[in-house]
């Protein structure tokens, strides 16, 4: 790795810790109904929004009736971007005159975008009009990202409270999640992106003439959309000639801010976060990439302020950033040494077999390796999905970085709210184990940690694994599964297994090499999608119910204190253990086993 390198890197972890004290403490007051600077503004529309709705701000719920309406909230965002897909033929803004989306690709999309996946099996710039951009996609990019961090805050008031029966309004933490929170910080960053040159219009698509003719080579396709084999089983290509360019227009920067933000990921354009209309210069990128984690590292920040004890958030904080640093490291690594095999087959063989340039392809010029491997690690440490540069062609051991990120379940930072109560859930079982090998009751933060909090959270940590594996398994013994991949062997199997991954974590970034735009992995995406997100979010507040009933329990000689390096090396480990065991078989058939290929 470069010295320029390692210092871009640096600087970026340096910035995103020193971020996370000033606006988690706002982030806290916010929660806590605590006057801030921007309370003059916005506390008017926040009360208008709540007697508009009726809502009572005063009223607390029970963890029964918080999941109920974030569940029937959540129904109705998924009905609203369903039917704004299959209706965009007959509605305004559509410049473009796009037709209504196939209804299992609006399914899909509808399900990804309501549960904070943003998993796109489509062409945005050739398939969504500018108003289902705005009012579906844009819209559930606020709502989703304040779902989790609605989730995140019941959970924490009950660690706070003590014999209570309700764990707050889920009406007024999704309001001010969105309003003091999302919308200002979004506002700030489209800001930014667009002085850099991101687009923000409403112009119709431009054609323009080519300096210089080329010519592309496309797979061919059946009217399902699958790719079409020659005798050989291979999948049959043609080439033609290029001579224009359309360039796509849109409200996107507005769109790319929230998304990055809100830990979304789905682009405006299908290339994503690689387009220069997405993401112009270097400058745009690391705004980007910083908007990534900076809410969920916050969070931690947050969690510790609002429980009375910030060492509980900063030692969360650390575990969070161990493990993201080691993960950055080894992506890193693979990528600047390469393929060996293009240094054996080279001129410019170097003693370790070294490719000098290291591993390039798929990825920017104007971002390079350093920058493309750290967008690969932060976004799938959160559950974000954006993307830079092509994953696909990273590496074997480079590819397996964001793959395994996402199978420890997004806990590294992860989603806004949902990476954090994530991790919360992986203390309480790291305080169960230590517990039992002590011999006393486990507790945390003052609570203890009985057989119900321990079942919800082993509920917790299995649906993820249960959701990837068992549809990852359901793909590859099907004819369906196996249609719309074009690679064979290892690598069409870790293209499989990233699918499924990234969709039963609530990710949305993709491996490419797989036409995901088919009603198979539609279907089964958007119920990895729900189930994933929901069986996840209802037994954590499951857990913040119980545990706002209980008392405090003073600590004790015996207690296990959760603020020191101990407990982070604890939680660290009981993270790298479940995912180690849980898909290391997996991983073993794809991105392990292609590494190793590279040395025959």
């Amino acid at each position: 790795m470069t010295v320029n390198g390692f210092l871009q890197v640096g600087m970026y972890v340096v910035v995103l810790l020193a971020l996370a004290k000033p606006l988690g403490g706002f982030m806290a007051r916010v929660y806590d109904g605590k006057s801030t600077w921007l309370s003059p503004v916005l506390r008017p529309l926040e009360r208008l929004i709540y007697r508009v709705c009726g809502v009572d701000p005063d009223e607390g719920m029970t963890w029964k009736t918080y999941a109920v309406s974030m569940l029937l909230f959540n129904f109705l965002g998924l009905l609203v971007v369903y039917g704004l897909q299959r209706l965009q033929g007959i509605l305004p803004l559509n410049p473009q005159g796009f037709a209504a989306v196939t209804p299992d690709s609006s399914f899909n999309t509808a399900a990804s975008f309501a549960t904070n996946t943003n998993w796109q099996g489509y062409v945005g710039e050739a398939t969504m009009s500018y108003a289902t951009q705005m009012l579906g996609l844009a819209v559930q990019n606020f709502v989703s990202a304040a779902t989790g961090m609605a989730v995140l805050v019941a959970l924490i008031r009950g660690f706070r409270e003590a014999g209570s029966r309700t764990v707050g309004n889920f009406w007024v933490t999704l309001t001010r999640s969105t309003l003091y929170i999302l919308l200002p910080l979004a506002i700030g960053l489209a800001l930014v992106q667009t002085s850099q040159g991101v687009v923000q219009n409403f112009s119709a698509y431009r054609t323009v003439p080519l300096l210089q003719a080329t010519s592309v080579t496309t797979p061919v396709k059946n009217a399902d959309g699958n790719p079409v084999l020659d005798e050989k089983g291979e999948p049959k290509t043609e080439t033609t000639a290029v001579t224009e360019q359309t360039l796509p227009m849109g409200p996107a920067s507005s769109q790319i801010a929230i998304k990055q933000l809100g830990t979304n990921g789905g682009g405006f354009f299908n290339v994503n976060s690689a387009h220069p209309y997405e993401n112009s210069t270097p400058l745009s990128n690391f705004f980007e990439v910083l908007a990534l984690l900076l809410i969920g590292a916050a969070l931690c920040y947050t969690f510790g302020q609002m429980v009375g004890d910030t060492r509980q958030g900063w030692a969360v904080l650390a575990a969070m950033t161990v493990i993201f640093v080691a993960m950055l490291a080894l992506c890193e690594w693979a990528e600047y040494r390469g393929n060996p095999r293009h240094a054996a087959a080279g001129a410019d063989i170097v003693a370790s077999d070294v490719h000098p340039g290291g591993n390039m392809e798929g990825k920017e010029v104007r971002f390079g390796i350093a920058n493309s491997a750290l967008w690969a690690t932060a976004t799938t440490a959160a559950s974000n999905g954006a993307v830079n540069a092509m994953h696909d062609s990273f590496t074997p051991l480079g590819g397996l970085v964001p793959l395994f990120m996402m199978q420890l379940g997004e806990v590294v930072y992860g989603g806004v709210g949902s990476g954090l109560y994530g991790m919360l859930v992986f203390a309480i079982i790291a305080v169960f184990v230590a517990g039992l090998m002590v011999g006393r009751t486990p507790e945390y933060l003052g609570k203890k940690i009985e057989a119900y909090e321990m079942k919800m959270a082993a509920i917790v940590i299995l649906i993820p694994p249960i959701v990837v594996l068992g549809f990852t398994a359901l793909a590859v013994v099907t004819d369906a599964g196996l249609a719309s991949r074009f690679n064979k062997g290892a690598h069409g199997f870790s293209e499989i297994l990233y699918a499924f991954s990234s969709m039963g974590n609530n990710n949305g970034s993709a491996f490419a090499g797989l036409s995901a735009n088919v009603p198979f992995y539609n279907a089964t995406g958007g119920l990895a999608m729900l189930m994933a997100r929901y069986w996840l979010a209802i037994p954590t507040l499951a857990i913040a119910g119980s545990l706002a009933q209980k008392k405090h329990v003073p600590a004790g000689a015996g207690t296990l204190p959760t603020h020191t390096p101990l407990f982070v090396c604890m939680l660290i480990g009981v993270v790298i253990i479940v995912g180690v065991l849980t898909f290391v078989p997996a991983l073993a058939l794809g991105p392990i086993v292609e590494h190793l290929m590279l040395s025959q």
